[in-house]
């Protein structure tokens, strides 16, 4: 009588072998639930924690259909679950606005900038300068722009130049073309009406002359 024994295997591992590993992922799994678990709690803070982030944009912005703004920055942050959510340009930013020929009609460029999506505001600190179309430049440190009103206005120091003017003061308000303008506690060289001006106010009428005047409370171009 002939006996024969046959090898059984599995895979090409032996069947030792398999019941070696079965029974030591048996014991990791067992070590690991009676293992404490670590559990780091990371906070969320809306405020300060931003949703999204972009960096070397360049973007077109439309109104009612027509592009009417292009804006460049180097990082743009998106701070969505705010209470009231806002985004946040680090590193400076440019603006465009473009009139219905896509003429640039007002630039804007500053080293910081805030903006307010739902309340349609601006906010632009550092070295904040505005170029129009006509050649008026303005200069501050902080400026804000209301774009639900069309309102540029800062309270901090200005410099504007307009032709041959040049004013300073604190405390700054105008439309965003900066056609019609007031300045509050001003002075510098510009041209008023060769009639007695009044104290407070001096309308810059077409018929003028130039004349040193300090400390003016309110000046308006109409």
């Amino acid at each position: 009588m002939i006996e024969t024994r046959f090898l059984s295997k599995t895979g090409k591992y032996g069947i030792t072998t398999t019941f070696v590993v079965v029974v030591m992922l048996l014991l990791f799994m067992a070590s690991c639930r009676n293992s404490d678990k670590e559990v780091v709690v990371v906070e969320f803070a809306p405020e300060t924690t931003y949703t999204m982030k972009t960096t070397d944009i360049t973007s077109l912005i439309s109104d009612s259909g027509i592009t009417r703004y292009r804006m460049k920055a180097k990082e743009w942050l998106m701070f969505g679950k705010a209470k009231e959510p806002y985004s946040y340009l680090p590193q400076g930013v440019y603006v465009e606005k473009f009139d219905s020929l896509f003429n640039v009609e007002t630039s804007i460029k500053a080293d910081t900038a805030y903006h307010w999506d739902k309340k349609g505001l601006i906010k632009l600190i550092g070295h904040v300068n505005i170029l129009t179309q006509d050649n008026k430049k303005l200069d501050t440190s902080i400026l804000f722009i209301d774009q639900t009103e069309d309102r540029v206005y800062t309270d901090e120091y200005f410099e504007l130049q307009e032709e041959e003017k040049i004013i300073t003061g604190i405390g700054f308000e105008s439309n965003l073309n900066m056609t019609k303008y007031k300045i509050f506690n001003s002075q510098g060289t510009f041209p008023v009406s060769e009639s007695a001006p009044d104290s407070s106010r001096v309308n810059t009428s077409a018929d003028t002359t130039v004349v040193a005047v300090s400390k003016v409370d309110s000046i308006k171009k109409e």
